[in-house]
C-alpha cells in the first residue's frame, strides 16, 4: 500500500464518521433532482468548499439515479490523495489541471460527459488564486453544451486551514447549507468578449455566496 492509499483511506474514515453528524440544508433553485434528462451537467463550486459539497452528494445523489460523477484533480501528489479520497465515496477522478495535463485532462472530460458522466470542477483550484475562476470550466461546457450548476456551501461551525484557500473543514453536529443556483448554458459560439463575460458572471455568481 503507497502512502497516498494510507492516507486517503485513513481520511475516508474520519470523515464518514464526521459527516454523520452533520445537518444539511440544500435549497435546490436549478431542479436538478427533476432532472430526467440523461444528459451530463458539471457541477461547480470553490475548492475550500470541497467538504460541504461532498456531504450533499453522499445524502441525495443516490437518489437521483445519475450515472455517477467524475472530479478533475491536480496530477500532484495530493491530487493523487485527494483521488483516492473520492473514490472512497464512489467518485471518479481525471488528474490535470492548466500547467500539467492540461490538454489530455481536457479530452478525459469531454469523453466522460459523452458517456453521460457528470462532473466536478473546483476553478480556483489545485493552487488559485483563491476564488478567481479559470476559464477551463467555460470552454468544457462550450465544447460539450453542458450545462454549468454553480454550488454553494454555507458552515454553521468549522476550522479553516491556513492554505492559500483557506479550506474549510466542518466540525461535528455542525449544519451545513448547499444552494444549488441556476444552470447556464454556454453556446458554442461566442467571441473573446463573449466569452470572457461568462467566466466574469459565474465567478461572480460563486463569489457572492462566498464568505
Amino acid at each position: 500500500m503507497t502512502r497516498e492509499s494510507l492516507l486517503a483511506g485513513v481520511a475516508v474514515a474520519i470523515l464518514r464518521l464526521l459527516f454523520c453528524t452533520i445537518r444539511l440544508k440544500v435549497d435546490d433553485y436549478s431542479a436538478i433532482k427533476n432532472d430526467t434528462s440523461g444528459k451530463s451537467i458539471i457541477l461547480c463550486f470553490w475548492h475550500n468548499r470541497i467538504l460541504g459539497i461532498t456531504v450533499s452528494f453522499l445524502r441525495l445523489y443516490p437518489a437521483m439515479q445519475r450515472k455517477g460523477v467524475t472530479v478533475l484533480t491536480s496530477p500532484s501528489k495530493d491530487g493523487e490523495i485527494l483521488a483516492q479520497i473520492m473514490a472512497g465515496f464512489r467518485m471518479g477522478a481525471i488528474r490535470g489541471s492548466s500547467s500539467r495535463r492540461g490538454s489530455q485532462a481536457m479530452r478525459e472530460l469531454v469523453r466522460a460527459v459523452d458517456k453521460g458522466t457528470d462532473i466536478a470542477v473546483t476553478p480556483d483550484g489545485p493552487r488559485g488564486p483563491c476564488y478567481k475562476l479559470g476559464p477551463g470550466v467555460v470552454f468544457l461546457a462550450q465544447t460539450t453544451g453542458t450545462r454549468i450548476f454553480p454550488l454553494h456551501a454555507k458552515f454553521s461551525r468549522c476550522i479553516r486551514l491556513k492554505s492559500w484557500d483557506r479550506f474549510i473543514i466542518p466540525l461535528p453536529f455542525s449544519t451545513i447549507s448547499v444552494k444549488v443556483s441556476e444552470p447556464i448554458s454556454v453556446p458554442a459560439e461566442l467571441t473573446p468578449e463573449e466569452f470572457e463575460k461568462v467566466r466574469l458572471d459565474l465567478e461572480t455568481t460563486l463569489k457572492n455566496e462566498a464568505d
